[in-house]
């Protein structure tokens, strides 16, 4: 079965088929570099990490590209607010480009830990302001902009298809006062290309332009950069579901626009992750890192497991519990697959077959809108299937950890420890065991802090008990 993924573009799953043979031209929307990236972002970087890691299972060759918006972008995607950029510099006593750099490295130090591949290119923003300029100049001499205010306008009539992507009705916006008022607007969904005149008289980044001394308004860049790295013809355009109705429906009518033609064939979009308290946003002050995570407990990996047991098109609830239950599901699957890296004769043969076999079940399943969930099912028959050696249990736990990317054949290493010390953990551990037995819950918990007490952790389960070192 060939790849079949969501298309927000025509609201339908359908076959993947490459504007040139085995290649993917694929474009990501990075972060705003004023803060950490919280979880909920995160996510959205996770399940672009395995499109990409599906496609190169399908033997495509992925050429992908994320940007870094390191120009000011304001709070609102509706050309509203306040500079974000501004505001942490401001927030921490540094400069703009200080805050950028300092922050871009954070994310690219985030998608390392959860194991997520880097982008073929990663591109800034305030280095592609030329491009950002030719664009421009091109939509106005094909009659798509005009001047307000001394800022450049697009103007969303020029555009017959502008409300088709995220089915926009203008009338409801309106009416319902879901539009910020914009006296220099011709139309409120029109957008800045160019900003002369903003809101701030001192603008830090501003840049010299045919329209005068400003800076890009936030759309504008991931055109310019997409069509500088990866042509006019598009494979995947990816992002959060919230960069539909406005940031990727503008992308969609400004490059249009310039090109002439159709942009992009596939537009995939990530859920939300939700808190109990709703979405997740770094505006309100209020968001999970990866590192606070960590600090409890939590390696990113287990994150990344938790992530992947949900489709990547269904928001998300985030809870302590469930990353409890992840992590301990986690280790589970880590210590069986520990047993047979440990008991595997890579002197056996293999059945070719039977592994051709195993192997197109899997794709067929991740090749169904990237369901990972009955991935994981077809791991665990493997693991589970007495008729095949550990020789090809193993082959197939790396074939499909290269979409995972859970590491799971890295065997933890229990030699950080003496060997004095292995046997202490693993007579305890064997008291432990027995006093579960005879229901003795207090010896057994008295012997579960001693371990802890000594960085030992344990994870029982109905296999037996485990141990690690704790990281």
């Amino acid at each position: 079965m060939g790849l079949k993924i969501y298309n927000t573009l025509n609201k339908t799953v359908e076959e993947f088929i490459s504007t040139e043979e085995n290649k993917a031209k694929m474009y990501t929307c990075g972060p705003t570099v004023y803060n950490f990236a919280h979880i909920g972002n995160l996510r959205t970087y996770i399940f672009e990490d395995v499109l990409k890691r599906v496609l190169e299972y399908n033997d495509y060759s992925v050429n992908h590209v994320m940007n870094i918006t390191d120009v000011g972008h304001l709070q609102s995607d509706e050309d509203t607010g306040e500079d974000k950029m501004a505001l942490g510099a401001k927030r921490e006593q540094k400069s703009v480009l200080e805050i950028a750099r300092y922050y871009e490295q954070a994310f690219l130090t985030d998608l390392e830990k959860l194991n997520i591949k880097p982008a073929t290119v990663v591109c800034r923003a305030t280095e592609h302001i030329e491009e950002i300029i030719e664009l421009i100049k091109k939509l106005e001499e094909k009659g798509y902009t005009y001047i307000a205010n001394n800022n450049v306008y697009f103007s969303i009539d020029k555009f017959d298809k502008y409300t088709e992507f995220a089915n926009i009705n203008i009338e409801e916006l309106q009416a319902g006062n879901r539009v910020e008022v914009d006296d220099f607007k011709k139309n409120p969904l029109d957008f800045v290309l160019w900003f002369v005149n903003s809101k701030y008289d001192n603008h830090i980044l501003q840049w010299e332009s045919p329209w005068g001394t400003g800076f890009p308004g936030w759309h504008i860049e991931c055109s310019a950069m997409a069509i500088k790295y990866l042509g006019e013809y598009l494979d995947i355009h990816c992002g959060g579901v919230d960069h539909i109705p406005v940031h990727h429906t503008n992308e969609i009518a400004q490059s249009e626009g310039a090109l002439g033609h159709k942009w992009v064939n596939y537009w995939l979009h990530g859920e939300f992750l939700i808190l109990d308290n709703g979405k997740m946003s770094k505006s309100s002050g209020e968001f999970l890192k990866l590192d606070r995570l960590i600090d409890n407990g939590y390696d990113p990996i287990v994150y990344r497991y938790y992530v992947l047991q949900s489709k990547y098109r269904k928001p998300l609830v985030f809870s302590y519990e469930r990353m409890e239950d992840a992590k301990k599901s986690l280790a589970s699957l880590k210590q069986k697959v520990k047993a047979i890296v440990e008991d595997t004769n890579l002197e056996e043969e293999i059945n070719k077959e039977q592994i051709a076999i195993y192997k197109e079940e899997f794709k067929t399943h991740i090749n169904d809108d990237l369901n990972i969930a009955n991935g994981f099912t077809v791991l665990f028959k493997v693991i589970k299937d007495d008729n095949l050696n550990n020789k090809e249990k193993l082959t197939l736990i790396e074939d499909f950890d290269k979409v995972f990317a859970l590491e799971l054949t890295k065997v933890e290493n229990k030699e950080e420890i003496d060997e004095e010390k292995v046997g202490w953990v693993e007579k305890l551990i064997d008291e432990r065991t027995q006093a579960r037995k005879n229901k003795d819950w207090a010896k057994s918990d008295e012997i579960r802090d001693m371990l802890l007490d000594s960085n030992i952790e344990i994870l029982d389960t109905r296999e037996g008990t485990s141990w690690n070192v704790k990281k």
